[in-house]
């Protein structure tokens, strides 16, 4: 028997219209990303990033919403479908918004949601990044399950095990400490904000110690982008949160075109087919994991 206790997910989504998320599991047959976005118009730009990656039937992808992203997905036109429509496109396993993290009284023993959702994510992605997130990131702050989840952040590589192929280089930056496994017991009981499934036994498929990694895509106005205090935040992720200095953080600089408030200048998201190829790249996703490829 297993020695994992399966809890099943919540009858009701907090907001309403959208399917409750499926059973959280830490299934070693599939890649996880968790993709994230924040209140920027570049929002708009998810659904065609999800839909981009949906050739490859083992990846299994959560969606994290803060509240001003939500407003941009809401039904008001083809390109910006409702959340239910979201939820809807292959591969999507969840999504989450703030309402989810604590809609339930906390009991000892209870999982907590941003905690779980960090240790099962393979990736991090949060596309696009706001100057309003972005600030409060840098400044460490929790408010917020998007926050939360990067706050809580395996940042020593001594926590979560990584299970994805070593990126190249990564052996000059990182101490490979030896394969590491998840100790076998009750992670999966009492999880708030929606059910977890675990395997049995160890977490499977491994790779040892390492740092998880948050890719992050920025977005914002050009007087934003250029304004003195966004040099600041984006130092501590260029520089000394980054993996080119061991860190976990890798930055899609913005491109310059013109922006949805009719500026034109820096501070546009980085393209999503580029994103969606750095995805592909950075969780090892090929041909021969795709639907033609089997």
């Amino acid at each position: 028997m297993s020695a994992y206790s399966d809890l099943p997910p919540p009858q009701h989504h907090p907001t309403p219209g959208l399917p409750s998320p499926r059973p959280l599991t830490y299934n070693s047959t599939h890649t996880h990303l968790l993709l994230c976005a924040t209140g920027s118009v570049a929002t708009i730009k998810l659904p065609s990033i999800i839909s981009s990656l949906s050739h490859h039937p083992a990846l299994s992808i959560r969606l994290i919403l803060t509240p001003a992203a939500c407003t941009f997905l809401a039904g008001q036109s083809t390109e910006q479908p409702s959340l239910a429509s979201v939820a809807a496109l292959p591969n999507v396993d969840g999504i989450y918004t703030d309402e989810d993290e604590w809609r339930t009284p906390w009991t000892r023993g209870a999982k907590i949601l941003h905690i779980e959702l960090r240790r099962w994510a393979d990736l991090m992605v949060i596309a696009p990044l706001s100057a309003n997130s972005l600030a409060k990131i840098v400044g460490g702050w929790a408010e917020g399950l998007v926050c939360s989840v990067v706050r809580a952040w395996d940042t020593t590589g001594e926590i979560d095990p990584v299970r994805l192929p070593p990126r190249p280089g990564a052996a000059d930056r990182l101490e490979n400490a030896g394969s590491r496994e998840r100790e076998s017991g009750s992670w999966g009981e009492g999880l708030m904000g929606g059910g977890i499934e675990a395997v049995e036994g160890t977490h499977a498929g491994s790779r040892g110690r390492g740092k998880k990694i948050v890719l992050v895509a920025p977005a914002m106005n050009t007087a934003m982008w250029k304004h003195p205090i966004t040099r600041q935040h984006m130092r501590v992720l260029e520089k000394d949160w980054n993996v080119s200095q061991g860190g976990w953080f890798e930055v899609l600089s913005p491109m310059q075109k013109e922006l949805a408030c009719g500026d034109t200048g820096d501070g546009a998201m980085k393209d999503w087919k580029e994103i969606v190829s750095l995805i592909e790249e950075r969780l090892g996703l090929t041909a021969s994991t795709n639907g033609a490829g089997g």
